[in-house]
């Protein structure tokens, strides 16, 4: 029996353990949770467009067969604590899939279980959002990913295809994952932050003005910072992502705008945090990231969530 194990039920980990829970029976799925989580998540279920969903619950303590496939939907600063609950469920076989947003996550996992396979992967294209009802989404969008050194797919590689196929996750392999991981980490400085900072939906964007100016300007530190590292970003990227986002609805917010709005601590240090430290290591000057990362370090300071 096909196993997976998933850490992290906001809106990205409980859209796909939806999705996978259309495509295999409950007793192959593992919600990995603790405390006060954990009893909400037995008693409350989640309520993914509309639907109760009660998964199987299981403790980090708990001894588990290892999982096939392991998906890591925390944020960031949650990520270490979600490290050491994962131990029961890493085997030699196991493929870890890591959703979370920057380009460092799949580093930290792989130095914490050598013996299991962690792909780069990023979510592109989801749209669901998390409210006081549960979690609703119109697409779950794909899963991208592929090995840290483009070339033939590693077996990790094709052991995540074949695994995402059995759960019916929209995939596909990148011929150059470090670069996808980079366009996502583009996507996520600019309109991410710009929106959360504003508190602003996705049409304040979708027209010339201040507010795409400042989103702009964020994503070209980015693209000197990736060139600097061999990673082949442009202008035209940028330019692309001005496309997508005139595609998304106006009244739409991103994920950090939401977190932004419910007073949530963001994840500014992987995106703007991530720019600044990799320009002084580069010699390359990050002025807006720079002010982004310290105007969100101040809202933490103000809700409470530093």
């Amino acid at each position: 029996m096909t196993t997976v194990s998933i850490i992290g039920l906001g809106a990205i980990g409980a859209a796909h353990a939806a999705r996978i829970a259309e495509a295999a029976p409950l007793t192959q799925i593992r919600v990995i949770a603790t405390g006060p989580r954990a009893e909400r998540l037995r008693a409350e279920g989640v309520t993914v467009n509309g639907i109760r969903y009660d998964f199987p619950v299981v403790e980090p303590a708990e001894p588990v067969e290892p999982a096939d496939l392991i998906i890591v939907a925390v944020k960031h600063h949650d990520l270490a604590e979600a490290i050491g609950q994962l131990a029961g469920h890493v085997g030699p076989q196991t493929v870890i899939c890591s959703l979370l947003n920057g380009i460092t996550s799949e580093e930290e996992l792989s130095a914490a279980y050598p013996q299991a396979s962690v792909p780069l992967a990023v979510s592109v294209g989801i749209d669901a959002v998390r409210d006081a009802d549960g979690v609703r989404f119109t697409t779950v969008g794909r899963i991208e990913f592929g090995d840290a050194v483009p070339g033939e797919p590693s077996e990790g590689v094709r052991r995540l295809d074949e695994l995402l196929t059995t759960f019916e996750i929209p995939h596909r392999i990148s011929s150059d994952a470090p670069r996808t991981l980079w366009w996502k980490l583009l996507l996520n400085v600019g309109a991410n932050q710009v929106s959360a900072l504003l508190e602003a939906p996705y049409g304040l964007f979708q027209s010339d003005g201040p507010a795409r100016d400042l989103m702009v300007s964020a994503q070209r530190e980015v693209v000197a910072v990736a060139r600097a590292r061999g990673v082949n970003l442009s202008e035209d990227d940028i330019d692309q992502m001005i496309g997508i986002i005139g595609t998304l609805g106006p009244s739409n917010y991103t994920s950090m705008a939401q977190d932004a709005l419910a007073h949530r601590r963001t994840e500014v240090d992987q995106f703007a945090g991530t720019v600044v430290a990799l320009g002084e290591q580069y010699g390359i000057d990050t002025p807006v990231n720079r002010v982004l990362l310290q105007a969100f370090e101040a809202k933490h300071q103000l809700w409470g969530v530093a």
